[in-house]
Protein backbone atom coordinates (compact mmCIF):
# COMPACT_ATOMS: atom_id res chain seq x y z
CA UNK A 1 0.00 0.00 0.00
CA UNK A 2 1.02 3.57 -0.90
CA UNK A 3 1.92 5.39 2.13
CA UNK A 4 -0.69 7.39 3.17
CA UNK A 5 0.05 11.12 2.43
CA UNK A 6 -0.06 13.70 5.29
CA UNK A 7 -1.35 17.06 4.09
CA UNK A 8 1.22 19.99 4.87
CA UNK A 9 -1.89 21.99 6.40
CA UNK A 10 -2.59 19.12 9.16
CA UNK A 11 -2.01 21.23 11.69
CA UNK A 12 -3.29 24.78 10.68
CA UNK A 13 -7.12 22.61 9.30
CA UNK A 14 -7.01 21.29 12.89
CA UNK A 15 -6.75 24.99 14.64
CA UNK A 16 -9.17 25.36 12.50
CA UNK A 17 -11.73 23.33 13.85
CA UNK A 18 -11.27 20.98 11.24
CA UNK A 19 -12.02 16.97 11.66
CA UNK A 20 -9.49 15.15 9.55
CA UNK A 21 -9.57 11.69 8.00
CA UNK A 22 -8.32 9.26 5.04
CA UNK A 23 -9.14 10.51 1.29
CA UNK A 24 -7.67 8.60 -1.44
CA UNK A 25 -4.45 8.24 -0.20
CA UNK A 26 -4.08 11.28 2.40
CA UNK A 27 -5.16 12.71 5.56
CA UNK A 28 -7.05 15.74 4.62
CA UNK A 29 -10.52 17.58 6.60
CA UNK A 30 -13.38 15.56 5.78
CA UNK A 31 -15.42 18.52 7.61
CA UNK A 32 -14.98 22.22 8.83
CA UNK A 33 -18.50 22.03 10.31
CA UNK A 34 -22.25 20.83 9.37
CA UNK A 35 -20.99 19.18 5.72
CA UNK A 36 -24.71 20.36 4.53
CA UNK A 37 -23.87 23.80 5.46
CA UNK A 38 -20.16 23.50 3.61
CA UNK A 39 -22.05 21.69 0.71
CA UNK A 40 -24.83 24.64 0.11
CA UNK A 41 -21.89 27.28 0.06
CA UNK A 42 -20.06 25.30 -2.49
CA UNK A 43 -23.62 25.38 -4.71
CA UNK A 44 -24.30 29.12 -4.31
CA UNK A 45 -20.74 30.74 -4.07
CA UNK A 46 -18.00 28.46 -3.87
CA UNK A 47 -15.81 26.19 -1.58
CA UNK A 48 -12.10 25.89 -0.38
CA UNK A 49 -10.74 22.61 -0.50
CA UNK A 50 -7.32 20.87 0.47
CA UNK A 51 -6.71 18.72 -2.46
CA UNK A 52 -3.29 17.09 -1.05
CA UNK A 53 -5.35 13.82 -1.78
CA UNK A 54 -4.24 14.55 -5.38
CA UNK A 55 -0.12 13.45 -6.48
CA UNK A 56 1.45 14.17 -9.24
CA UNK A 57 4.16 13.62 -11.20
CA UNK A 58 6.39 14.24 -14.68
CA UNK A 59 7.18 12.70 -17.64
CA UNK A 60 9.93 13.69 -19.40
CA UNK A 61 12.46 12.63 -22.22
CA UNK A 62 12.55 13.21 -26.06
CA UNK A 63 9.67 10.80 -26.47
CA UNK A 64 7.67 11.52 -23.62
CA UNK A 65 4.47 12.45 -25.82
CA UNK A 66 4.37 9.40 -28.05
CA UNK A 67 5.17 6.89 -25.36
CA UNK A 68 2.30 8.61 -23.29
CA UNK A 69 -0.08 8.84 -26.31
CA UNK A 70 0.19 5.11 -27.17
CA UNK A 71 -0.50 4.35 -23.19
CA UNK A 72 -3.76 6.42 -22.35
CA UNK A 73 -7.31 5.95 -23.69
CA UNK A 74 -7.34 9.80 -24.54
CA UNK A 75 -4.99 12.25 -27.17
CA UNK A 76 -2.00 13.63 -26.06
CA UNK A 77 0.04 14.24 -29.11
CA UNK A 78 -2.67 16.69 -29.65
CA UNK A 79 -1.62 19.08 -26.74
CA UNK A 80 -0.67 22.09 -27.05
CA UNK A 81 1.28 23.64 -23.98
CA UNK A 82 -1.16 24.58 -21.75
CA UNK A 83 -3.42 22.66 -22.36
CA UNK A 84 -4.85 19.23 -20.80
CA UNK A 85 -6.77 16.30 -20.92
CA UNK A 86 -8.74 13.47 -19.04
CA UNK A 87 -7.89 10.26 -19.83
CA UNK A 88 -7.73 6.35 -18.29
CA UNK A 89 -4.50 3.95 -18.18
CA UNK A 90 -6.34 0.76 -19.07
CA UNK A 91 -4.92 -3.16 -18.97
CA UNK A 92 -5.10 -5.27 -21.70
CA UNK A 93 -8.43 -6.49 -20.85
CA UNK A 94 -9.97 -2.77 -21.02
CA UNK A 95 -9.92 -2.36 -17.58
CA UNK A 96 -9.45 0.91 -15.52
CA UNK A 97 -5.57 0.94 -13.87
CA UNK A 98 -6.25 4.25 -12.85
CA UNK A 99 -8.27 7.61 -14.36
CA UNK A 100 -5.97 10.95 -14.61
CA UNK A 101 -5.44 14.31 -15.99
CA UNK A 102 -2.60 15.22 -18.02
CA UNK A 103 -1.12 18.75 -18.65
CA UNK A 104 1.26 19.80 -21.29
CA UNK A 105 3.93 22.44 -20.97
CA UNK A 106 6.82 23.21 -23.24
CA UNK A 107 9.43 21.23 -21.05
CA UNK A 108 7.67 17.98 -19.74
CA UNK A 109 3.74 16.62 -19.21
CA UNK A 110 2.35 16.81 -16.10
CA UNK A 111 0.38 14.36 -14.79
CA UNK A 112 -2.04 14.67 -11.73
CA UNK A 113 -3.75 11.42 -9.88
CA UNK A 114 -5.33 10.10 -6.63
CA UNK A 115 -2.44 10.05 -4.42
CA UNK A 116 -3.03 5.62 -3.60
CA UNK A 117 -3.00 5.74 -7.79
CA UNK A 118 -0.02 7.24 -8.58
CA UNK A 119 2.56 4.62 -7.12
CA UNK A 120 0.39 2.22 -9.54
CA UNK A 121 -0.08 4.47 -12.90
CA UNK A 122 4.21 5.24 -12.14
CA UNK A 123 4.84 1.36 -12.03
CA UNK A 124 2.82 0.34 -14.86
CA UNK A 125 3.78 2.66 -17.08
CA UNK A 126 7.53 2.01 -16.33
CA UNK A 127 7.31 -1.57 -16.92
CA UNK A 128 6.52 -0.38 -20.64
CA UNK A 129 9.33 1.47 -20.95
CA UNK A 130 11.92 -0.04 -22.74
CA UNK A 131 13.47 1.95 -25.95
CA UNK A 132 11.77 4.74 -25.41
CA UNK A 133 13.83 8.54 -24.10
CA UNK A 134 11.32 8.49 -21.19
CA UNK A 135 11.48 9.07 -16.94
CA UNK A 136 8.80 9.50 -14.72
CA UNK A 137 9.62 11.77 -11.89
CA UNK A 138 7.31 12.26 -8.86
CA UNK A 139 6.64 15.66 -8.08
CA UNK A 140 6.43 17.01 -4.14
CA UNK A 141 3.56 19.47 -5.39
CA UNK A 142 0.01 20.17 -3.27
CA UNK A 143 -2.99 21.48 -4.46
CA UNK A 144 -5.73 24.48 -3.41
CA UNK A 145 -8.99 24.04 -4.71
CA UNK A 146 -11.78 26.87 -5.36
CA UNK A 147 -15.22 25.22 -6.72
CA UNK A 148 -18.07 26.72 -7.28
CA UNK A 149 -20.09 29.77 -8.89
CA UNK A 150 -17.23 32.39 -7.09
CA UNK A 151 -13.82 30.09 -7.81
CA UNK A 152 -12.78 32.44 -10.56
CA UNK A 153 -13.16 36.11 -8.75
CA UNK A 154 -10.74 33.94 -5.63
CA UNK A 155 -8.50 32.60 -7.79
CA UNK A 156 -8.06 36.20 -9.85
CA UNK A 157 -8.15 38.26 -6.43
CA UNK A 158 -5.45 35.91 -3.85
CA UNK A 159 -3.09 35.68 -7.19
CA UNK A 160 -3.55 38.86 -8.65
CA UNK A 161 -4.51 37.69 -12.72
CA UNK A 162 -6.97 37.45 -14.80
CA UNK A 163 -8.27 34.42 -16.05
CA UNK A 164 -10.40 33.30 -19.05
CA UNK A 165 -13.13 31.34 -18.79
CA UNK A 166 -11.35 28.47 -20.88
CA UNK A 167 -12.38 24.80 -21.40
CA UNK A 168 -11.57 22.42 -18.91
CA UNK A 169 -7.71 21.75 -17.77
CA UNK A 170 -6.65 24.90 -19.62
CA UNK A 171 -3.15 25.82 -16.91
CA UNK A 172 -0.98 28.90 -16.67
CA UNK A 173 1.60 29.91 -14.85
CA UNK A 174 2.05 32.68 -11.65
CA UNK A 175 3.75 33.90 -9.15
CA UNK A 176 2.79 33.60 -5.53
CA UNK A 177 4.82 34.35 -2.62
CA UNK A 178 7.90 34.66 -4.34
CA UNK A 179 7.27 31.21 -5.66
CA UNK A 180 6.11 29.74 -9.34
CA UNK A 181 2.65 27.98 -9.41
CA UNK A 182 0.31 26.46 -11.61
CA UNK A 183 -3.27 28.16 -12.04
CA UNK A 184 -5.85 25.06 -13.61
CA UNK A 185 -9.04 25.05 -14.57
CA UNK A 186 -10.50 21.59 -13.39
CA UNK A 187 -14.46 21.20 -11.92
CA UNK A 188 -14.12 18.30 -9.32
CA UNK A 189 -18.10 19.19 -8.67
CA UNK A 190 -19.80 20.40 -11.85
CA UNK A 191 -19.31 24.17 -11.38
CA UNK A 192 -16.80 25.93 -12.47
CA UNK A 193 -13.35 25.24 -10.57
CA UNK A 194 -9.17 26.02 -10.08
CA UNK A 195 -6.77 24.41 -8.66
CA UNK A 196 -3.58 25.96 -7.46
CA UNK A 197 -0.42 23.65 -7.71
CA UNK A 198 1.93 24.64 -4.96
CA UNK A 199 5.47 23.73 -3.06
CA UNK A 200 4.93 22.49 0.58
CA UNK A 201 6.41 25.69 2.00
CA UNK A 202 4.16 28.15 0.34
CA UNK A 203 0.81 26.17 1.02
CA UNK A 204 -0.10 27.47 4.53
CA UNK A 205 0.33 31.40 3.00
CA UNK A 206 -1.72 30.23 0.26
CA UNK A 207 -4.44 28.43 2.58
CA UNK A 208 -4.75 31.60 4.66
CA UNK A 209 -4.68 34.22 2.12
CA UNK A 210 -7.03 32.44 0.07
CA UNK A 211 -9.41 32.08 3.38
CA UNK A 212 -9.41 35.61 4.42
CA UNK A 213 -10.89 36.52 0.79
CA UNK A 214 -12.87 33.75 0.42
CA UNK A 215 -15.47 34.55 3.17
CA UNK A 216 -16.52 37.79 2.14
CA UNK A 217 -17.20 36.31 -1.00
CA UNK A 218 -19.51 33.99 0.97
CA UNK A 219 -17.38 30.77 0.41
CA UNK A 220 -16.10 28.47 3.16
CA UNK A 221 -13.27 26.43 3.71
CA UNK A 222 -14.84 22.11 2.83
CA UNK A 223 -13.71 18.89 3.36
CA UNK A 224 -14.21 15.69 1.56
CA UNK A 225 -17.73 14.50 3.06
CA UNK A 226 -19.24 17.96 1.34
CA UNK A 227 -16.63 16.50 -1.65
CA UNK A 228 -18.91 13.52 -2.25
CA UNK A 229 -21.91 14.72 -2.31
CA UNK A 230 -21.34 17.80 -4.47
CA UNK A 231 -19.66 15.41 -7.21
CA UNK A 232 -22.55 12.59 -6.77
CA UNK A 233 -25.01 15.76 -7.61
CA UNK A 234 -23.04 16.00 -10.81
CA UNK A 235 -22.20 12.54 -11.63
CA UNK A 236 -18.92 12.84 -11.74
CA UNK A 237 -17.20 9.22 -10.83
CA UNK A 238 -14.42 8.12 -8.80
CA UNK A 239 -11.75 5.40 -8.60
CA UNK A 240 -12.23 3.05 -5.31
CA UNK A 241 -16.45 3.52 -5.90
CA UNK A 242 -17.05 3.60 -9.66
CA UNK A 243 -13.95 3.16 -11.19
CA UNK A 244 -11.74 0.03 -10.64
CA UNK A 245 -9.69 -2.89 -12.35
CA UNK A 246 -13.16 -4.46 -12.89
CA UNK A 247 -14.48 -1.64 -14.16
CA UNK A 248 -14.33 -0.56 -18.70
CA UNK A 249 -14.35 3.21 -19.36
CA UNK A 250 -17.89 2.95 -21.48
CA UNK A 251 -19.45 1.03 -18.67
CA UNK A 252 -18.91 4.31 -16.20
CA UNK A 253 -19.48 6.56 -19.28
CA UNK A 254 -15.86 8.14 -19.31
CA UNK A 255 -16.53 9.35 -23.33
CA UNK A 256 -14.41 12.29 -22.34
CA UNK A 257 -11.21 10.05 -21.31
CA UNK A 258 -11.71 8.24 -24.71
CA UNK A 259 -10.32 9.20 -28.45
CA UNK A 260 -11.94 6.88 -30.70
CA UNK A 261 -9.48 8.49 -33.78
CA UNK A 262 -6.10 8.54 -32.36
CA UNK A 263 -5.16 4.72 -32.83
CA UNK A 264 -3.60 1.95 -30.84
CA UNK A 265 -3.28 2.09 -27.12
CA UNK A 266 -2.94 -0.15 -24.09
CA UNK A 267 -6.88 -1.35 -23.83
CA UNK A 268 -7.53 0.05 -27.08
CA UNK A 269 -9.23 -3.13 -28.73
CA UNK A 270 -11.26 -3.84 -26.16
CA UNK A 271 -12.82 -0.38 -25.95
CA UNK A 272 -13.28 -0.52 -29.67
CA UNK A 273 -14.87 -3.71 -29.86
CA UNK A 274 -17.67 -3.14 -26.93
CA UNK A 275 -18.15 0.37 -28.88
CA UNK A 276 -18.45 -1.12 -32.67
CA UNK A 277 -21.45 -3.83 -30.45
CA UNK A 278 -23.32 -0.53 -29.75
CA UNK A 279 -23.80 -1.02 -25.96
CA UNK A 280 -22.11 -2.39 -22.89
CA UNK A 281 -24.22 -4.76 -20.62
CA UNK A 282 -23.75 -2.84 -17.40
CA UNK A 283 -24.04 1.04 -17.05
CA UNK A 284 -23.18 4.07 -14.58
CA UNK A 285 -26.49 5.52 -13.66
CA UNK A 286 -28.19 8.03 -10.99
CA UNK A 287 -30.80 7.46 -8.73
CA UNK A 288 -33.12 9.44 -6.62
CA UNK A 289 -34.15 7.00 -3.53
CA UNK A 290 -36.91 7.03 -1.92
CA UNK A 291 -35.47 6.85 1.97
CA UNK A 292 -33.81 8.90 4.87
CA UNK A 293 -31.07 6.59 5.27
CA UNK A 294 -28.40 6.63 3.19
CA UNK A 295 -27.68 3.55 1.33
CA UNK A 296 -24.22 1.62 1.59
CA UNK A 297 -22.15 0.70 -1.13
CA UNK A 298 -22.31 -2.13 -2.68
CA UNK A 299 -26.55 -2.27 -1.83
CA UNK A 300 -27.85 -4.71 -4.14
CA UNK A 301 -30.58 -3.65 -6.70
CA UNK A 302 -33.72 -5.75 -7.88
CA UNK A 303 -37.00 -5.75 -9.91
CA UNK A 304 -39.95 -4.07 -8.58
CA UNK A 305 -42.08 -7.07 -8.08
CA UNK A 306 -42.06 -10.73 -7.09
CA UNK A 307 -39.55 -12.09 -9.22
CA UNK A 308 -36.60 -9.93 -7.34
CA UNK A 309 -33.99 -10.38 -10.47
CA UNK A 310 -30.38 -9.06 -9.23
CA UNK A 311 -30.03 -5.62 -11.69
CA UNK A 312 -27.54 -3.91 -10.16
CA UNK A 313 -25.85 -2.29 -6.74
CA UNK A 314 -25.01 1.03 -5.22
CA UNK A 315 -21.15 2.28 -5.81
CA UNK A 316 -21.47 6.02 -3.91
CA UNK A 317 -25.01 7.91 -2.19
CA UNK A 318 -25.67 11.05 -0.15
CA UNK A 319 -28.32 13.21 0.71
CA UNK A 320 -28.55 16.39 -1.96
CA UNK A 321 -28.98 19.71 -0.04
CA UNK A 322 -29.42 21.45 -3.16
CA UNK A 323 -32.66 18.75 -4.41
CA UNK A 324 -33.55 17.54 -1.00
CA UNK A 325 -33.48 14.40 -2.21
CA UNK A 326 -31.31 11.11 -1.03
CA UNK A 327 -29.03 10.70 -4.62
CA UNK A 328 -27.01 7.68 -5.51
CA UNK A 329 -24.69 6.53 -8.19
CA UNK A 330 -24.63 2.48 -9.46
CA UNK A 331 -24.23 0.32 -11.80
CA UNK A 332 -27.51 -1.22 -13.33
CA UNK A 333 -28.24 -3.10 -16.33
CA UNK A 334 -28.82 -2.27 -19.69
CA UNK A 335 -32.22 -3.04 -19.82
CA UNK A 336 -32.51 -0.43 -16.48
CA UNK A 337 -30.71 2.09 -17.29
CA UNK A 338 -33.38 4.33 -18.88
CA UNK A 339 -34.15 7.16 -16.59
CA UNK A 340 -37.50 6.64 -15.20
CA UNK A 341 -37.08 2.80 -14.39
CA UNK A 342 -38.00 1.60 -11.27
CA UNK A 343 -36.17 -0.71 -8.61
CA UNK A 344 -35.99 -1.82 -5.14
CA UNK A 345 -32.89 -1.87 -2.90
CA UNK A 346 -32.25 -4.99 -0.51
CA UNK A 347 -33.55 -2.73 2.17
CA UNK A 348 -36.49 -2.47 0.44
CA UNK A 349 -36.30 1.20 -0.05
CA UNK A 350 -37.41 1.98 -3.81
CA UNK A 351 -35.39 4.26 -6.34
CA UNK A 352 -35.56 5.58 -9.76
CA UNK A 353 -32.92 5.96 -12.48
CA UNK A 354 -32.36 9.96 -13.16
CA UNK A 355 -30.38 11.09 -15.63
CA UNK A 356 -26.92 12.39 -14.85
CA UNK A 357 -25.87 15.27 -13.99
CA UNK A 358 -28.70 14.89 -11.67
CA UNK A 359 -29.04 18.94 -11.33
CA UNK A 360 -27.93 20.96 -14.76
CA UNK A 361 -24.68 23.92 -13.84
CA UNK A 362 -24.56 27.08 -15.43
CA UNK A 363 -21.04 26.29 -16.12
CA UNK A 364 -18.05 23.58 -15.13
CA UNK A 365 -18.35 19.95 -16.71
Amino acid sequence: MPELIRSPLAEIHLSQGATLGEYHGAQVPTRFQDPKTEHQAAREAGGLFDFSFRAKFAVKGADRTSFLHNMLSNDVKGLAAGQGTYACLLDVKGHIIADLRVYCTPEVLLVDTDADLREKTIETLDRFIVMDEVELEPLNLFAVAFQGPRSRQLAETVLNLHLSPDEEFRHVMASYAGSSVRVVRASSTGDEGYEVWAEAEILETLWGAALRRAVPLGMRPCGTESLETLRIEAGIPRYGSELDEETIPLEAGLLNALSFNKGCYLGQEIIERARSRGHVNWKLVGLVVASSAVPAAGERLFTVGDDKRHLGEITSAGFSPTLGQMLALAYVRREVSEPGARLVLASGAHAEVHELPFAKRESGN
